[in-house]
């Protein structure tokens, strides 16, 4: 988090949020989107399975992601839905709506290795190595590793979850070490084209709809007006969610509404404001709404921004 006292990062995860709970905040989803561990970086192993919830989301760091199943995985950042294969590199910088859609005829779990990097320490190494960082602060990125790399760029990702379960002496400072070699790894690999961008799905029906709803975030968004600008029956709108998203249409709009809303709120624009550029008819439909996805105000968003 911006502005916290060194000392604050050595307090555990339950710690800060028994903080927050006495300060009467119950952050709840939000949590876990805006909360590091460590001050510069932060790596685990995620694993899900058909029955598992991941809503759409988004962080105020970044998030690099290596897809680790056999299976393949669609994946959205944005509008862009993605298949994931074994190996590929997911990378989604702060503020970008992502999720995996995972459906319920997966053969095996959805396992990744996650690395969480603060923006105050991509900025820092943007000064250092900009050639380096170019590809982590260049915007969203999904990358698809060869053969000769794709065992090496695991194996880092692999070794640094390893370091953080392990917590040996002096393991963050080996966290942040081979995390700093798994950047250059793949900027190499770029460079080297060992890895190349992978290219959206064929856009399909959700897709298109999803493209809408962004483009018209501050607007007013109808499931009438979308299945008459599509050409197909509200039902068919309504049935494409609950399906592929797991949530209501609605309930999508206003997720991608606060999404953007939070990145309003980080570039310290007045709340006020926030609620109109991101579609809410006033201040108290986006309050209602925002603490009740979040479980905190959008004052208490920004206090803990800046805690």
């Amino acid at each position: 988090m911006r502005d916290m006292p060194p000392d604050a990062w050595i307090m555990d995860t339950a710690k800060r949020l028994e903080y927050f709970r006495r300060m009467g905040m119950e952050p709840g989803d939000l949590y876990q989107e805006l909360e590091m561990d460590s001050r510069f970086v932060d790596t685990h192993r995620d694993i899900s399975d058909a029955a598992s919830v991941v809503n759409l989301h988004s962080h105020s760091f970044y998030e690099l992601l290596y897809y680790r199943s056999e299976c393949s995985v669609e994946y959205l950042v944005g509008a862009q839905r993605y298949r994931l294969q074994k190996g590929d590199v997911v990378i989604v910088p702060p503020g970008v709506s992502h999720r995996p859609l995972l459906h319920s005829n997966m053969t095996e779990p959805y396992i990744r290795d996650v690395v969480w990097i603060s923006d105050e320490f991509v900025r820092m190494l943007s000064r250092w190595f900009p050639d380096v960082m170019a590809q982590v602060g260049s915007g969203s990125a999904l990358l698809r590793t060869g053969d000769a790399v794709r065992e090496e760029i695991g194996k880092l990702f692999e070794q640094g979850v390893r370091e953080s379960e392990n917590r040996s002496d002096e393991w963050e400072l080996a966290v942040i070490g081979n995390t700093i070699t798994l950047l250059a790894q793949l900027r190499r690999a770029c460079v080297d084209r060992a890895v190349h961008p992978m290219k959206a799905e064929k856009p399909e029906l959700l897709d298109r709809v999803l493209h809408y709803i962004e483009e018209n975030l501050a607007g007013k968004i109808t499931l009438s007006d979308v299945a008459h600008h599509f050409f197909v029956s509200e039902s068919t709108i309504t049935q494409l969610f609950r399906k592929k998203m797991d949530v209501s249409f609605y309930h999508c709009v206003t997720q991608r509404r606060l999404i953007a809303a939070k990145a309003l709120i980080d570039r310290n624009v007045k709340l006020e404001d926030v609620s109109q550029q991101v579609g809410f008819s006033d201040y108290s439909a986006f309050y209602r709404a925002f603490k009740k996805e979040y479980g905190i105000s959008p004052v208490q968003y920004r206090k803990l921004q800046h805690y």
